[in-house]
């Protein structure tokens, strides 16, 4: 997937829910699954994925934690993967030298400042609005929230289309094993678009093969 190098990756994370939250019992992955908040789907039980994606839509790494997991340690997880290699855990891509748009999940400024210097990782985000430190303009959050909409494609890409909120794994090497290839595969029908000339995320008729 090597090609255009682009200044800026957007950083978010998603749930990605193995169980029921209201369902009794311990589970499958208990010990390693737990119950966290997504906006999207409200309480759940499972993991929450981070991933790192370019303008053009490429997944150029990810990792995951429990559920309840805030954005900031896992980030903090990832950069040091990418700074600092491990053969075991390539999932996190390569280091990467430009920025990371990132929303206020990420905020803290000794957060920042830790990141840029241990890992060479430059996060931005936009303010709180009730932020007294600083202000952007509403030309710059929109700016920012249309470099941000990839992420909303890109999980919607792997969540739905390719049916990865639907997997229920018992262990955690199945989970690891059906995130890769959902990514592996998202990676791949954008390759296989553009050696078709076609737009790079339209996946509706390669899935209907």
């Amino acid at each position: 997937m090597e090609g255009e190098v682009h200044p800026y990756q957007a950083l978010d994370s998603s749930a990605m829910p193995v169980r029921d939250a209201k369902r009794r019992g311990h589970g499958w992955l208990a010990g390693q699954a737990d119950i966290g908040w997504s906006n999207s789907i409200g309480w759940y039980e499972g993991f929450s994925v981070l991933a790192a994606i370019e303008p053009s839509g490429v997944i150029t790494g990810f990792c995951f934690g429990s559920a309840s997991t805030a954005d900031q340690p896992l980030a903090e997880t990832f950069f040091a993967l990418r700074a600092n290699p491990n053969p075991r855990l390539k999932g996190a891509g390569p280091a990467f030298s430009g920025t990371y748009v990132a929303d206020k999940g990420f905020e803290g400024e000794q957060n920042h400042r830790r990141w840029l210097e241990c890992y060479g990782a430059e996060v931005i985000h936009p303010p709180k609005r009730n932020s007294k430190k600083r202000s952007w303009s509403k030309r710059l959050r929109r700016w920012i929230a249309s470099i941000r909409q990839i992420v909303e494609t890109v999980y919607e890409k792997l969540f739905n289309a390719f049916g990865l909120w639907r997997e229920r794994p018992h262990e955690i090497g199945g989970l690891r094993a059906r995130l890769a290839s959902r990514v592996a595969l998202h990676n791949f029908c954008i390759w296989l678009n553009e050696r078709f000339g076609r737009p790079r995320l339209a996946f509706a008729d390669l899935l209907g093969w």
